[in-house]
């Protein structure tokens, strides 16, 4: 019983980082910010949403957001403006374009290299030494059982 107390706690535990005081009036609006808050990266916890988390700066971001939600803006240029503001960090999920590019790409293509890289050395050493005497390739092949 008290693991899944527990459990359901954690579950539970992102609803608990907005604080009602927070919150607009308008339930469309607070869905729009619910929605964009869980898209911006809380500086202070790193990989955490601002809506997740309880951090100090995280609320000002969360305030921030539903006063650009009450001027009007749209969800995009409410993201721009917190983009703007606070540098593309921000994001959790940054867009790919510009430099973004090579940050995507650079991790399959080191790990294609790698795979290459890999299998290269592993058949070069399944063939048998050069040089060697076929008294000493029959003894190899005894040794290793092939």
């Amino acid at each position: 019983m008290k693991r899944l107390v527990i459990i359901l706690m954690l579950l539970a535990s992102p609803l608990w980082a907005v604080d009602p005081k927070e919150m607009l009036d308008d339930p469309v609006l607070e869905e729009r910010a619910r929605t964009l808050s869980q898209e911006l990266r809380c500086p202070v916890c790193r990989n955490e949403s601002i809506d997740e988390s309880n951090a100090a700066l995280s609320q000002e971001l969360r305030i921030v957001l539903r006063e650009r939600m009450l001027a009007g803006d749209t969800d995009q240029e409410a993201l721009d403006f917190m983009v703007a503001r606070y540098g593309e960090f921000v994001m959790l999920r940054p867009d790919t374009s510009g430099a973004n590019v090579i940050l995507w790409l650079a991790a399959p293509v080191l790990l294609l290299i790698a795979l290459v890289i890999g299998w290269s050395t592993i058949r070069a050493k399944r063939s048998a030494p050069e040089g060697l005497s076929e008294a000493e390739k029959a003894e190899l092949e005894k040794i290793l059982g092939s």
